[in-house]
C-alpha cells in the first residue's frame, strides 16, 4: 500500500506500518518571502548560487506561508504552539521552538510540480525526499524557520504525533492516518519550526475519526491477498503480490484497500502519482 510515511524515498507520511516499521514517524514573520523565495528554489534546482538576501522577520503570518507553499502544490496542514513534551528540536543552540507548522500535500496537489522537477528526472535515488528537502530548506531559510523532515533519520521525528496536534487526524484500520476531509489521501513532506508564535495561530479543529461510524469497513476486505487484518499489516504478503503482478491494478492505480475507503474520494491520487509510490515500495522491499 505504500506511501504516507517516511522512507529514504517516496512514502507519504501517515502509515507507520508501511515498511514494517512501528516507530511513530517513520510525515516568519511577516512572511514576505514572495520576492526571494522563488529565486532561491529556482537557483537551488539549477545549481546557481543562492541569493544572499534574508527576509526580515517580524510577525509570523501562517496565511502568507500557505500562499507561498501553494506554488509548489503544497499546503500548510496545520500548526501548534510547542510544548515541552512535543520533542521538537531547538531551532539553534539555546533557542527553543515556539511554533511548529506541518507542510504536505492533499491528494495529488504536488504531483505536477514534482513530476517536472530535476529530482524526478535525474534518475538518482530518493527523488521525492530530495525535492521535499530543496523546497523545505528554501522556505525555512527565507522565512526564518528551521526545517525538519520525516526521512533521513536517525533521529526520527515524531511526525504522526505532531500531525495529531496540528489537525484532526486519527489512526485507520489500515494503519494510515485518516483525515475527515482528505481521507487517506494526504502526506507530510516537512515541518517548519519557528522561534515565536504567529499572529493567526488557531487551535486545531476537533473531529472524531470517520472510521468510528464506518460499520462495513470495506478497506479490510478489499486487499486481493488479505494483507490487512485490522490490527496488522502483512507487509511481505503485500510486497510479494505486487512483485508477482507488476501490471496489476494495485501497481498501476495504488492500494486497493486504500481505494475502498469512501472518505476523501475526490482526493485520491492520480494514477501516475499512485504508481510512483507503489514502485518505490517494491524497490525498497527488494533490498531489505
Amino acid at each position: 500500500m505504500t506511501d504516507q510515511i517516511d522512507h529514504e524515498d517516496d512514502f507519504d507520511l501517515a502509515t507507520q506500518h508501511i515498511c514494517g516499521k512501528q516507530h511513530e514517524n517513520s510525515v516568519t514573520n511577516d512572511i514576505d518571502c514572495r520576492v526571494f523565495f522563488a529565486a532561491q528554489v529556482n537557483a537551488s534546482a539549477s545549481g546557481r548560487p543562492l541569493p544572499s538576501h534574508r527576509v526580515s522577520v517580524r510577525d509570523l503570518r501562517l496565511s502568507r506561508l500557505n500562499t507561498e507553499l501553494a506554488a509548489h502544490g503544497l499546503a500548510l496542514r496545520g500548526a501548534f504552539a510547542v510544548r515541552g513534551d512535543d520533542a521538537v528540536p531547538q531551532i539553534r543552540d539555546g533557542v527553543p521552538a515556539a511554533t511548529l507548522a506541518l507542510v504536505g500535500n492533499v491528494g495529488s496537489s504536488m504531483w505536477p510540480q514534482f513530476a517536472t522537477s530535476p529530482e524526478y528526472r535525474d534518475g538518482a535515488p530518493g527523488p521525492l525526499d530530495r525535492w521535499s528537502r530543496r523546497i523545505g530548506d528554501a522556505v525555512a531559510t527565507h522565512c526564518g524557520a528551521s526545517a525538519l523532515y520525516p526521512f533521513g533519520g536517525p533521529p526520527h521525528h515524531p511526525f504522526l504525533r505532531w500531525a495529531a496536534r496540528a489537525e484532526p487526524t486519527h489512526p485507520s484500520p489500515l494503519g494510515l492516518s485518516i483525515h475527515p476531509v482528505f481521507g487517506l489521501w494526504h502526506a507530510y513532506r516537512f515541518a517548519l519550526a519557528f522561534d515565536r508564535l504567529p499572529d493567526d495561530l488557531d487551535a486545531a479543529p476537533e473531529h472524531a475519526s470517520p472510521c468510528l461510524d464506518c460499520i462495513a469497513q470495506p478497506c479490510l476486505d478489499a486487499c486481493p491477498v488479505g494483507a490487512f487484518t485490522g490490527t496488522d499489516y502483512l507487509v511481505s504478503r503485500c510486497a510479494a503480490h505486487l512483485r508477482a503482478t507488476p501490471d496489476g491494478d494495485c501497481m498501476r492505480l495504488g492500494c486497493a484497500a486504500r481505494h475502498a475507503c469512501p472518505v476523501g474520494a475526490p482526493f485520491r491520487y492520480n494514477p501516475d502519482h499512485a504508481a510512483f509510490h507503489m514502485r518505490a515500495f517494491v524497490a525498497v522491499r527488494k533490498v531489505e
